[in-house]
């Protein structure tokens, strides 16, 4: 069970403040043992497929989950810019261009139907929530992983929310496109035991026209983090993601690629996981206003799956599916 805690929780006042728009408790598959994701806000990269496409924007968003919604109406008296009105098709929906994500109607919403997705946080007011599992760290191995978005973005909160994790004996994760400069990336693995990376395409071109910006900052740093932790083996750990997106990267030919280039410059990665497309971001791009790109883009096929272990376990690598 993840339990999800999306509001700032204390005025903590320990260094640089982030936007964090979600915290997960109990999670398993992003990093050892029992941990706790902390979602950061911000990504550099329009992945089409992202499911969480409320980590996109570097500000606070306006969330609307409209089976929540019971009719009330509070929402339409509070707002300051007279953003929300009443629809007979829609119920209560809001103007997305005159929104401007105050957070009043989320206050008075009874259900919680209207959630401002970003927050301020402090380092304390994270390790606050985080600490609170700590048993359960200390029994599985488990630890912090902080997510996004692209921790990147928020380099200066990410690395002194790791570095404070550390001075706490806590374990500590990071999940990243590696897109961003390499010395903000180093700072940040410099406290982190456990690196997840992603490789999205071996295509640079390719890898523009449909994320948004090429791939060579991060197959740089992708060699550069293994640099480091070649460094300190016993230390740390690095993971190379590739999220398989049919008819973006499920080629078996660009698998083959980004195999190879893990093999031969990337020579610390512990495995390859593959992360096999899924549709349960699909809702989120509506509560925010927005349609998805990918609705209606079918998940590959355990089948299809299959083969692209198989390809990289033929490289000399470990390999594990997600789906």
């Amino acid at each position: 069970m993840v339990h999800h805690i999306e509001q700032n929780e204390g005025n903590g006042h320990l260094g640089t403040k982030g936007l964090v728009f979600d915290i997960q408790r109990y999670a398993i598959h992003d990093g050892p043992g029992i941990r706790t994701l902390v979602f950061v806000k911000g990504c550099p990269l329009h992945c089409p497929w992202c499911c969480n496409p409320e980590s996109i924007s570097r500000f606070p968003e306006l969330a609307y989950f409209k089976k929540r919604c019971i009719g009330c109406g509070k929402c339409v008296e509070v707002c300051p810019h007279g953003a929300i009105s009443f629809s007979q098709d829609e119920g209560f929906v809001a103007d997305r261009d005159k929104c401007q994500a105050c957070g009043e109607c989320a206050k008075v919403c009874p259900p919680k139907a209207r959630v401002i997705s970003g927050t301020a946080y402090s380092v304390d007011d994270v390790l606050r929530v985080v600490e609170r599992d700590r048993p359960f760290y200390r029994r599985s191995g488990g630890g912090l992983t902080v997510s996004g978005g692209e921790v990147l973005l928020q380099h200066e909160f990410v690395r002194e929310l790791l570095e404070e994790a550390h001075r706490r004996l806590l374990h500590t994760a990071i999940e990243t496109s590696g897109y961003g400069p390499w010395q903000n990336l180093e700072a940040i693995v410099a406290h982190t035991d456990y690196v997840f990376m992603d490789v999205k395409h071996m295509d640079s071109e390719r890898h523009r026209q449909v994320v948004g910006v090429s791939n060579e900052i991060i197959l740089q740093n992708a060699r550069r983090v293994s640099e480091l932790v070649a460094e300190e083996p016993s230390r740390r750990e690095l993971v190379i993601r590739i999220p398989v997106i049919p008819d973006f990267n499920d080629s078996e030919s660009n698998i083959r690629a980004t195999a190879a280039f893990v093999r031969e410059e990337v020579r610390s990665a512990r495995k390859i996981e593959l992360l096999a497309y899924h549709r349960l971001g699909e809702s989120k791009w509506e509560r925010i206003g927005k349609q998805c790109p990918t609705r209606g883009l079918e998940p590959p096929t355990k089948d299809k799956m299959d083969v692209l272990r198989r390809i990289v376990e033929d490289a000399g690598l470990d390999c594990q599916v997600r789906r």
